[in-house]
């Protein structure tokens, strides 16, 4: 039920005639409680915004993540390729529901191929390219698993 709104007007009287201009808002019980309730309600629905923004953010918690910088470098000729590199991170998660996103800075001497996370631990996972660049350097975003 939404807040009925009293719009309170000033009881007026002519000083010199004593006629009543305009009739005040009569100040009563029903219009107090009115104000109370108004209070009361927009107070809980207060609470109730505070409790959904904490479970909220306990819901978006590690989705600001980490930043790694990695550099991968590969000393075998294609196909084959020695990149993987084991990256440790700053934060243990609490589970291994954590998404890396690999963002390639640069590279040298051929492709780069698919970038490949795998191994993932609370603690840390494994990176490699599989193209034949000798070295490629990866911006890795970590969110989630908090």
């Amino acid at each position: 039920m939404a807040y009925g709104r009293t719009f309170w007007l000033n009881h007026v009287v002519d000083p010199a005639t004593q006629q009543v201009i305009q009739q005040g808002t009569p100040q009563d019980q029903d219009r107090f409680n009115n104000i109370e309730e108004g209070v009361f309600a927009g107070d809980a629905m207060a609470l109730e915004a505070i409790r959904m923004a904490r479970l909220l953010k306990d819901k978006t918690d590690g989705l600001t993540g980490e930043k790694k910088t990695v550099e991968l470098t590969n000393t075998q000729k294609y196909p084959f390729n020695n990149s993987i590199q084991t990256v440790s991170l700053a934060t243990s998660r609490n589970t291994q529901d954590y998404t890396v996103y690999a963002e390639i800075v640069s590279y040298e001497n051929g492709g780069v191929g698919s970038i490949e996370i795998t191994e993932k631990l609370l603690n840390g996972f494994k990176i490699a390219f599989t193209g034949a660049a000798s070295r490629v350097v990866v911006n890795c975003y970590i969110q989630g698993g908090i």
